[in-house]
């Protein structure tokens, strides 16, 4: 029986059953039975195998892995290699079922990691005198408004604390004709 599954590459045969997470195929010539995964029904995204397929439709199938567990031999197959008009295979060197398993193992999860951007936000313009951005890409007109990035709140808790020093000096540099008054 083993040589029977290593000659069979695509066939035709029915439906035995439908879960959430795929459906049961029957093999033709004995009682083994093959599982579709929900990822291989279709080239595109199935939720629902019961929106594909029923128990008893007539379907094409390709034996894509089969792998012995707990003495019981698992058979994968898959639909969307294989014409369901026709039964032609589409994947004949197995070239998409090997990109989908590279897509697999490559994927990584970045939602979690921090983006900053120190070099732009940690720098000071030379003509305006705003953080934020450099004196080449400066915004501020002469006689224009000023514009500055929002403070963090690390900012915030330190101006707090150091506020009427600060608002003393920003005044100050703030009107330059203070400052030669003075």
């Amino acid at each position: 029986r083993e040589g029977f599954f290593q000659v069979l590459c695509w066939f035709s045969s029915q439906v035995a059953a439908v879960t959430e997470y795929g459906a049961f195929i029957k093999i033709p010539g004995c009682r083994r039975q093959g599982l579709v995964h929900k990822t291989h029904m279709s080239s595109c995204r199935v939720d629902k195998p019961s929106e594909i397929v029923d128990v008893g439709d007539k379907v094409w199938v390709k034996l894509i892995g089969k792998e012995v567990k707990d003495d019981k031999l698992k058979l994968s197959l898959s639909m969307k290699v294989v014409n369901q008009g026709t039964g032609k295979d589409l994947d004949p060197n197995n070239v998409s079922l090997d990109q989908d398993e590279r897509k697999k193992r490559t994927f990584r999860d970045y939602t979690s990691q921090k983006i900053t951007l120190e070099a732009v936000l940690n720098t000071v313009c030379k003509k305006c005198g705003c953080k934020g951005h450099f004196a080449k890409e400066c915004f501020v007109q002469p006689g224009g408004t000023k514009y500055s990035l929002i403070p963090e709140e690390e900012e915030e808790e330190a101006a707090a604390a150091g506020g009427c020093e600060r608002d003393k000096k920003s005044s100050v540099a703030d009107n330059p004709s203070k400052k030669r008054k003075k």
